[in-house]
């Protein structure tokens, strides 16, 4: 059952997620501008961070794909925490910050398209193993879009001068 309720870890773990995905979009936006968005990097950042270490409180008796999924973000979001906290975003780590951060959020949109899959109606007839043409070609084109995204941030924001100017 999909639970909304922030009381509980399966409710708070979704709204992190929600929060996350919402301030992505922003993000990458002002990323894909050349900008810097001081606001939607640190919602983004600190929500997706705290999503994807909830995700390892809820019980579990073997690795599963969302584990390895969680630690490469986990992964992605430390690497884009130093860059721009630890290093300013100061030469190549303005390019590391725009790869790290937008990969980060396509993680968030992958996993968003598997829960989906899994609890729209619709969606999961199409689908019911998350094996079926619709899902890969759900997740590949999300991938092609991002790998896209990503190329266009990591050009057009290492090409910038640091800047907090929101998007």
């Amino acid at each position: 059952m999909f639970v909304l309720d922030p009381t509980t870890l399966v409710g708070f773990h979704t709204w992190l997620s929600l929060i996350a995905l919402v301030a992505g979009f922003p993000m990458t936006a002002a990323l894909l501008k050349g900008h810097l968005s001081p606001r939607w990097n640190g919602i983004f950042l600190s929500t997706a961070f705290a999503t994807s270490a909830t995700g390892y409180a809820f019980p579990f008796n073997s690795v599963l794909p969302s584990h390895i999924v969680g630690a490469v973000s986990l992964v992605l979001l430390v690497l884009a925490g130093l860059a721009l906290y630890a290093f300013a975003l100061r030469d190549v780590w303005r390019r590391i910050y725009a790869i790290t951060a937008v990969l980060s959020f396509y993680l968030l949109i992958f996993v968003l398209i598997a829960q989906l899959f899994l609890k729209v109606p619709a969606l999961h007839e199409m689908a019911p193993t998350q094996s079926e043409p619709p899902f890969a070609i759900a997740q590949a084109l999300a991938l092609i879009v991002f790998l896209v995204l990503t190329l266009i941030a990591a050009r057009r924001f290492s090409a910038g001068v640091p800047s907090t100017r929101a998007a």
